[in-house]
């Protein structure tokens, strides 16, 4: 027989493996990186620097000033290149990554057990990907 679970049993379930999420080698990873970021005084500046040329950008384009907007987005794009330039920004930035990927392999990983685990329990093909009732429907001599 089957169990028959809760929205909140699942819920209380989705908590645990964040937790567990929360607790790899990656999030650390990339926790202990944002923090050497943050510490940087060089980067500090550059951010700044970065938000201020944005906020330029903003009302230059506002007020349609092309040839000023123009001279902003180059200085942030070089900007934007010189923080990527910096190791530690490059080393976050392949973290997050990595959070991003495992974020997307458990989710893929639900999402394609559920799907399986639907077919099987209709006694369904699993190589075409098809739910019992599905195999039954397209079977000759059916309605």
């Amino acid at each position: 027989m089957t169990t028959i679970y809760t929205k909140d049993e699942i819920i209380a379930k989705a908590r645990e493996i964040a937790d567990m999420i929360a607790n790899t080698e990656e999030v650390d990873f990339f926790k202990r990186a944002e923090a050497q970021i943050n510490e940087n005084q060089k980067i500090r500046e550059k951010i700044a620097s970065l938000k201020s040329l944005q906020k330029q950008a903003v009302n230059f384009q506002h007020y349609g000033k092309e040839k000023a907007l123009k001279m902003i987005e180059d200085k942030i794009e070089k900007i934007e290149l010189e923080i990527d330039e910096i190791p530690i920004v490059q080393e976050f930035k392949q973290s997050q990554g990595d959070v991003n990927d495992l974020l997307q392999l458990v989710s893929n990983t639900i999402a394609n057990n559920v799907t399986d685990q639907i077919i099987e329990s209709t006694e369904g093909d699993l190589l075409r990907g098809e739910t019992g009732s599905r195999v039954q429907n397209s079977k000759p001599g059916s309605c």
